[in-house]
């Protein structure tokens, strides 16, 4: 329910630091062909949740600015754009060399990091992530940026040389795709956009890129990096409403690989509008509803410990936080007196106050959703077993855990990407195994115990059920040098620095007879540096 003790929170003005108010930023320039377009048509408007306290108790959402709300027409000026630069593999960024291409991006970072302040602002004042997250978040892209840079050299020296088989010599390389649609979140709309956009940018591809509905525009301070960095067409940028501009796109069948992170629905939809699927390349990290199991000797305080951190990090709005807890009916109780305390003792806030964890959601409609699932569950026979839970005022609802969730329940099933922790009692592991075969999605779980016998009769048949288990931690992506994918629902393709090079191209392959005349033609395509492809240059 909405309460005074909450809404106290939402400060004035006047109680805003000076070093995180921000003026509104009405963007009215979008990123076409190497061009900033201006725009003289319909925006949206960008409210934060962070609002202002009003007499009656209520919370008015604070502007934040504006961006363009553009149409199919200029959606494929976009597309044409990335095609044209493509130029079916012949474009100046597709035969480029991957020196080159490192070049352009080592450049790209260095004006990146230009305007970290006020990406970080606008990530905070945006989707609500607080001051050390929004940071963390800017500085791990970066960090991904290097190591995808560093993996893209080894994949690259590997190449570097030919290999010689059943009188046939041979040289073989990675070779880019064509044409790249990219669709991040809006729970990490740098980090997680970037994750696609920066390995597929990197393999000689070109890309369009659609901007989420939050955290729209903390892509715009960026957009000059791009454009002075790429050639023109590399990389292109659509604003609008995604069920409107991006359509379109899809119809044309010029796109050669989807790359969402989002909803399942949402990718079915769009893979179902290309009209030769046989031709589209899909990567895709989408729903997910991890679940830990805490087995009868698991060490409660590391339990209660990760699980805090691996359900309510940033509200509980990660694709790897862990959605549903099943607790050993021998332990349940014990469990949740430790853990319920924990979880109403996260301090709630905005996103600068020092040390807070729980902060305003971004969706205007998200309290009324988590409110709902609460009172399903309570109906049948579930109740908020923490101080506090569920308490909101505006877009700043206090973590609640609801106990015991069962089949039939929104909270057994639904990804509720928020706030509200589901404990399930079991009896047998079987039931947990049954339930994550049932499930829907497949991506990761986590498992707390210290019998080992219990621990790896879990192992086997979870490694096949989910893509990654975490033993004694919680579900997460890091660190990126590992895969991250999922089953079913959950993921296609796999992301990672260097699965993320690999999923973004294609191995391609130079062979002739092993011929005097057919090694003097190589020798001299190679010493002459007549060909970026067939090469042995190696890069340092």
């Amino acid at each position: 329910m909405s309460t005074p003790e909450v809404a106290q929170l939402f400060p004035a003005d006047d109680q805003i630091p000076a070093d995180y108010r921000i003026e509104p930023i009405h963007q009215r320039e979008y990123l076409i062909n190497g061009e900033m377009r201006q725009w003289d048509g319909p925006t949206t408007e960008v409210y934060s949740q962070i609002g202002t306290p009003q007499p009656d108790g209520s919370i008015k959402p604070r502007l934040v600015g504006s961006f363009p709300v553009c149409t199919p027409t200029e959606a494929m000026e976009a597309l044409d754009a990335a095609v044209a630069a493509y130029d079916n593999g012949r474009g100046e960024w597709p035969t480029m060399s991957v020196a080159g291409r490192i070049a352009c991006m080592e450049t790209f970072v260095g004006k990146m990091l230009e305007q970290k302040q006020r990406v970080v602002a606008l990530m905070m004042w945006e989707i609500g992530k607080n001051l050390a997250d929004s940071t963390k978040e800017f500085d791990r892209t970066v960090k991904y940026i290097y190591d995808t840079i560093d993996s893209l050299k080894d994949i690259d020296r590997a190449g570097s040389r030919f290999r010689v088989e059943e009188g046939i010599i041979g040289q073989i390389r990675r070779a880019p795709l064509g044409v790249v649609l990219a669709m991040g979140p809006f729970n990490y709309p740098l980090n997680e956009t970037y994750t696609t956009l920066i390995p597929s940018i990197l393999m000689g591809n070109t890309i369009l890129f659609k901007t989420p509905k939050h955290g729209s525009l903390l892509h715009y301070p960026l957009l000059e990096a791009f454009r002075t960095s790429f050639p023109k067409g590399v990389v292109n940028s659509i604003y609008g409403r995604g069920a409107v501009v991006v359509p379109p796109v899809m119809q044309s069948g010029k796109v050669n690989v989807l790359t969402l992170i989002g909803s399942s629905k949402v990718a079915d939809e769009l893979q179902r509008q290309h009209p030769k699927l046989n031709r589209l390349r899909s990567i895709l990290s989408l729903d997910a509803k991890n679940a830990a199991i805490i087995l009868p000797d698991a060490d409660l305080d590391i339990a209660v410990k990760e699980c805090l951190l691996g359900s309510l990090s940033f509200n509980g709005q990660r694709c790897t936080a862990i959605k549903i807890i099943w607790a050993h009916r021998s332990i349940a109780d014990k469990f949740l007196e430790k853990f319920a305390p924990a979880v109403s003792a996260l301090k709630l806030g905005m996103p600068w106050t020092d040390g807070v964890q729980i902060t305003p959601l971004p969706e205007l409609n998200k309290v009324d959703y988590l409110t709902d699932t609460i009172r399903d569950a309570e109906a049948g026979g579930a109740k908020i077993v923490n101080d506090g839970g569920g308490d909101y005022a505006g877009g700043l609802f206090k973590p609640a855990v609801v106990y015991p969730v069962k089949d039939g329940m929104k909270l057994y099933r639904d990804e509720q990407f928020g706030p509200v922790v589901p404990v399930v009692a079991y009896d047998d592991v079987e039931e947990f195994i049954d339930y994550l075969i049932t499930d829907s999605h497949g991506m990761q779980a986590s498992v707390f115990g210290t019998d080992t016998k219990p621990i790896a009769d879990l192992i086997d048949p979870l490694v096949n059920l989910v893509c990654r288990v975490n033993i004694n931690a919680q579900c997460q992506r890091g660190p990126d040098t590992f895969p991250f994918t999922g089953r079913k629902d959950s993921a296609e393709g796999t992301l990672s620095v260097e699965d993320a090079l690999r999923s973004f191209s294609i191995r391609t392959c130079v062979a002739t007879k092993e011929t005097d005349e057919n090694k003097a033609i190589l020798n001299e395509i190679v010493g002459e540096h007549q060909s970026n492809f067939l090469s042995t240059s190696f890069i340092f």
